[in-house]
């Protein structure tokens, strides 16, 4: 079996604050592939850029922590992109008094698992996804994500 594929482009220079930003975001990938074979980019960049993606792609004319864009089959091995903001993603962490270093990786994770078929659409596919969720990121080290939730 051939190691996965991740491509990482940093095209807003803030992400450098993130400690081994390029380490974590390839550990949270490859953890999140798991035994898929596959390739991933992962564009991490600011808020403007991802509120023009989820506009013009999602019809949403507002910035969010990460967009996934799935390949399609034909595209294969390519499974997908990951678009991260990172003003967005700071102040979601700051709200939920996580770093962003933990908080990147839980999004990364999340956003190959929807590279891989997985939604949280209702509450049953919720609850699986955020399952295998915890159970990747604590393979990472990572807390628990949702256990504020509770």
């Amino acid at each position: 079996m051939a190691a996965p594929v991740i491509d990482i482009e940093i095209e807003d220079e803030a992400w450098a604050t993130v400690p081994d930003v390029e380490a974590r975001v390839q550990a949270a990938a490859s953890a999140a592939l798991g035994d898929v074979e596959g390739a991933v980019v992962v564009l991490l960049t600011d808020d403007a850029a991802v509120q023009d993606l989820n506009a013009r792609f999602r019809g949403r004319d507002r910035p969010t922590n990460v967009l996934s864009f799935p390949a399609p089959e034909t595209a294969r091995p390519h499974l997908g992109d990951l678009v991260l903001a990172h003003g967005v993603c700071v102040a979601e962490a700051a709200e939920q008094n996580k770093t962003v270093a933990d908080h990147l990786s839980h999004l990364v994770v999340h956003g190959v698992l929807h590279l891989r078929g997985r939604d949280h659409e209702d509450e049953a596919e919720a609850e699986a996804m955020e399952a295998e969720e915890r159970t990747i990121l604590a393979t990472l080290g990572v807390a628990d994500p949702y256990a504020g939730d509770r």
